[in-house]
């Protein structure tokens, strides 16, 4: 990768993170169980994840999340959302070098952040609990998804001119 790319894409790493913290802090609706919010993050999360790869999807997911909780009042709840956010990002980055479809990738990413509080709701609670957070979670991810469907072709032109 030339200077001017790996230059690019830590700029965007960082931007693209901040995006996902103040994404997440905009709009938090309180998940009726106490264990967690609705947010639009995870439209930044994925569409991180498909514009530039797994291991920027797992950073900007994983640390804009992260940084959005601990800065909210749900700071215990920073280091499951560092892994759970992380693995949405990289799922989708993986997936559409793989299947080459961002509905499928997005679709699959955002699921897999319901599936992944649903674990960890089931861990820190009990599964009654977590199961009641599982729908608002699913319907989350799958805005998120929606919206970086949208998203992506809008800016992956851009961003692979820049990248090349």
């Amino acid at each position: 990768m030339k200077k001017d790319a790996r230059t690019f894409t830590l700029v965007m790493v960082a931007v693209l993170i901040a995006i996902t913290c103040v994404a997440t802090m905009l709009v938090q609706i309180p998940i009726p169980n106490g264990s967690g919010y609705f947010n639009l993050g995870d439209a930044i999360v994925i569409t991180s994840g498909l514009l530039f790869g797994p291991g920027v999807g797992f950073l900007v997911g994983g640390i804009g999340s992260a940084m959005a909780d601990f800065l909210s009042a749900y700071a215990f709840y920073a280091p499951f959302t560092l892994v759970v956010k992380g693995l949405e990002g990289c799922l989708a980055g993986y997936l559409i070098h793989k299947v080459s479809n961002k509905w499928l990738a997005s679709i699959l990413a955002g699921a897999l952040m319901a599936l992944g509080y649903l674990i960890v709701d089931s861990l820190l609670y009990n599964f009654a609990t977590a199961s009641g957070g599982f729908l608002m979670n699913l319907f989350q991810g799958m805005v998120g998804a929606f919206v970086a469907s949208l998203i992506y072709p809008l800016l992956v032109k851009k961003t692979s001119r820049r990248l090349n």
